[in-house]
């Protein structure tokens, strides 16, 4: 059996689509690509081409994969963000658009030594290092598989004498030092939420996703050590559920921050808030 890219491509369409899966197309085009070993913009420009036999096989698998609702990043190896290629694997979160706003919010002002909570697969960190060539950071987290995908991407980033990690849950293990910028993206959604979330979510790691507690938990537990780490004036810059705003920013407001800023996404809704030591 034979056929051409575009019909391939079409099929698999048709079959993730009906599978309720959005953005089918999308997925089935990036697959495509990934099998091809082109921008999914060549295979495109290559669709009246056939397929051999070994490359429908491995398209085949690869959706039958996406249709058992495993995420395109985990089936490719990669995501890209902000301006760099990141080796993702199930054992962290999977780096998203929406988390891009708080690199650029971090970027706003400059920075020497960056702390990453909770750094996952480093790509906020290692973001905010290749755009800053003077700044240095370390990035925390208490899994132990993160920090090895953290340190790989960093050597692929060729940012590995940058950029340190090591196992901490929060602060618990960073040596007493002045940070001029804390980021982190903790778990935020409340255990209630977690039924509405995609399949392709839940396919991640769960103590990245929520804090078992009421979703603010995380953020008390920084925002009552932070100031300890934080040079005068430095800045901390948390992501934050789309309804958290007010209840972060009073969290932060009693630990004793100031200028205190809630930053909404392009739809209007929380996303971002950034507040600074006294």
């Amino acid at each position: 059996m034979t056929k051409t890219i575009g019909s391939a491509v079409l099929d698999a369409t048709r079959q993730l689509a009906l599978a309720g899966i959005e953005g089918a197309h999308i997925d089935a085009r990036i697959l495509m690509s990934s099998v091809l070993k082109v921008a999914p913009h060549q295979a495109s420009l290559l669709g009246g081409n056939f397929l051999d036999k070994t490359q429908l096989e491995r398209f085949g698998e690869v959706i039958q994969k996406r249709l058992s609702r495993v995420p395109v990043s985990h089936i490719l190896g990669y995501r890209d963000f902000f301006e760099h290629r990141f080796f993702v694997t199930p054992d962290v979160l999977d780096p998203r658009p929406e988390t891009e706003l708080l690199v650029v919010e971090a970027l706003k002002e400059s920075c020497q030594n960056v702390l990453d909570l909770g750094t996952g697969s480093g790509c906020i960190l290692l973001s905010l290092l290749a755009k800053n060539l003077s700044a240095q950071g370390l990035g925390v987290d208490i899994s132990e598989a993160a920090i090895a995908v953290a340190r790989k991407n960093a050597k692929n980033l060729y940012l590995q004498n940058r950029a340190n990690f090591s196992l901490s849950n929060w602060f618990s293990n960073v040596e007493k030092q002045k940070f001029d910028l804390i980021v982190a993206n903790p778990p935020y959604i409340h255990p209630n939420q977690l039924e509405r979330l995609s399949p392709e979510v839940l396919k991640e790691p769960m103590m990245a996703l929520t804090d078992n507690e009421d979703g603010l938990g995380s953020f008390k537990k920084i925002a009552m050590s932070a100031q300890k780490f934080m040079a005068v004036g430095a800045r901390l810059v948390f992501e934050i559920g789309y309804d958290q705003g007010p209840l972060v920013a009073e969290i932060l407001n009693t630990s004793g921050f100031q200028d205190i800023r809630v930053v909404p996404d392009l739809n209007g809704c929380d996303r971002m808030i950034t507040c600074c030591s006294k």
